[in-house]
């Protein structure tokens, strides 16, 4: 094995650790903020079943939040062993947005999630309300923070470069770079909708499993409109963030779209084998000039082509076509399956009919629709960083130059090792969710046990 195997091995290798922390961050972010409106709710109506829904519920926050935190320290010590390159070169921006993370959020959510998980009986209603919202407020922050240095890696600006090195011009420029606002609401929109079908899907199959109780019907339905409310605005910040790409960074737009010449009348492919080798694709199935609509909102509008992006000497500079067309796709289709899921749930249960009006094969889709945010934000994820290559940073650091003098076989070594404890982590977390729920269909108390003397809701009674 030699460098390029390296150079590829250690790119897996970041790529599945970040695939794996991805997923729990994607729970926590938006479930903070369902959590914050259980309580809300309860303190508006006196109804227990919001309290009882709260505590199923802060149960998986809990879950994800640790898995969340574990497996984020995993990469930030792959900058130091195979990523050298990326600190030595942009450090002085990386180095104080990821310091920015951990004080004005990790700190935020490790002091209040005790009173939040351990302390609701402890404390008035009101601190452990407030709690909550902190709690919620620094997962929301902590995306923040890692959004901004991701979109400055996309759309770098605010700085110059000395020797070789990164230095800051402006922190404003930096943080508010061109595609920080599209990002951030495209992750933070992703994290709601991984949390609406997350809730739908489990409430179904505890449903099935014949939990009839008020507090999973009105879970399920809350997961339905959360869905259905913001499936709409994730497709048309999709398509805002799509032409701030192809403004900013055009040969992932041309990888999506696999589209090989700058013309107009571009078709908007529905299927294809895209063949980097005969730089062309290969059973080609799409839309007449509909790329073109979509990106130019004019049936003739000129989209560039990748064959724009090899220099004269040969060289590639557009992101490998078939991976990035693929993660695309998959995005977008799982996203219209979480239009019909939501809006035909919605439909069977409107009106008195409930959820006894939605069909069990419905209510089955709807569990197999639990994960479908995850799959959704992977493709997204892998769509936009597969996206950027061959850069790291874009038109300043390229992946070839950021990766460290490891060897193959020690990179190979360690990420089998990742891989694995992944997997076994991935499988006890489900397996942790399955017991939940057939806890709570089985009649186990979801309520956290009270002190001595204290009755069910005593302390949140007093907000």
């Amino acid at each position: 094995m030699d460098s390029a195997d390296a150079l590829m091995l250690s790119r897996i290798q970041f790529a599945a650790n970040i695939s794996f922390h991805i997923l729990f961050p994607t729970v926590t972010i938006a479930l903070g903020w369902v959590l914050v409106f259980f309580k809300m709710r309860y303190a508006a109506t006196r109804n227990e079943w919001w309290m009882q829904a709260y505590f199923f519920w802060v149960k998986v926050f809990a879950l994800s939040f640790a898995l969340g935190v574990v497996s984020g320290i995993t990469m930030s010590f792959q900058f130091g062993t195979n990523w050298p390159g990326f600190m030595e070169r942009v450090g002085n921006i990386a180095g104080p947005l990821l310091a920015y993370e951990v004080l004005t959020a990790f700190f935020l959510e490790a002091v209040f999630l005790g009173i939040m998980l351990f302390a609701f009986r402890r404390v008035p209603g009101w601190l452990h309300t407030s709690a909550t919202v902190a709690v919620a407020v620094g997962t929301t922050l902590s995306a923040f923070w890692i959004i901004v240095l991701n979109s400055w890696m996309h759309t770098p600006q605010g700085f110059e470069m000395r020797d070789g090195v990164a230095h800051v011009l402006s922190w404003i420029e930096i943080i508010f770079n061109p595609s920080m606002p599209y990002r951030l609401s495209h992750m933070l929109l992703a994290s709601g909708l991984t949390v609406a079908f997350l809730i739908a899907g489990l409430s179904a199959l505890r449903w099935l499993l014949g939990d009839r109780k008020e507090e999973v019907g009105k879970s399920l339905k809350i997961g339905l409109w959360l869905g259905a409310i913001l499936i709409p605005a994730q497709i048309v910040l999709g398509d805002l963030h799509g032409l701030n790409t192809l403004e900013h960074q055009p040969a992932k737009v041309a990888a999506m779209e696999a589209n090989w010449e700058t013309r107009g009348n571009v078709p908007l492919i529905l299927f294809a084998l895209p063949d980097e080798e005969a730089r062309e694709n290969r059973f080609e199935l799409g839309v007449p000039s509909g790329a073109s609509l979509i990106l130019k909102h004019h049936a003739d509008g000129v989209v560039p082509g990748l064959n724009d992006f090899i220099t004269e000497d040969g060289d590639i500079l557009h992101p490998p076509v078939a991976p990035v067309f693929w993660a695309f796709r998959i995005m977008v289709g799982i996203g219209f399956l979480m239009l019909i899921f939501a809006y035909a749930g919605l439909w069977f249960s409107r009106g008195r009919r409930h959820i006894e009006g939605m069909p069990r094969i419905l209510l089955w889709g709807l569990v197999g629709m639990s994960i479908s945010g995850w799959v959704a934000t992977l493709a997204g994820w892998y769509t936009t960083e597969i996206g950027r290559q061959p850069w790291l940073v874009h038109g300043v650091l390229t992946t070839h130059d950021a990766v460290g003098p490891v060897g193959p076989s020690m990179v190979l070594s360690s990420l089998l090792a990742y891989l694995a404890v992944y997997a076994v982590l991935l499988t006890a977390y489900g397996g942790v969710l399955i017991y939940l729920v057939r806890s709570a269909a089985a009649g186990a108390d979801s309520e956290p046990r009270s002190q001595a003397g204290s009755r069910p809701f005593q302390t949140t009674a007093a907000e």
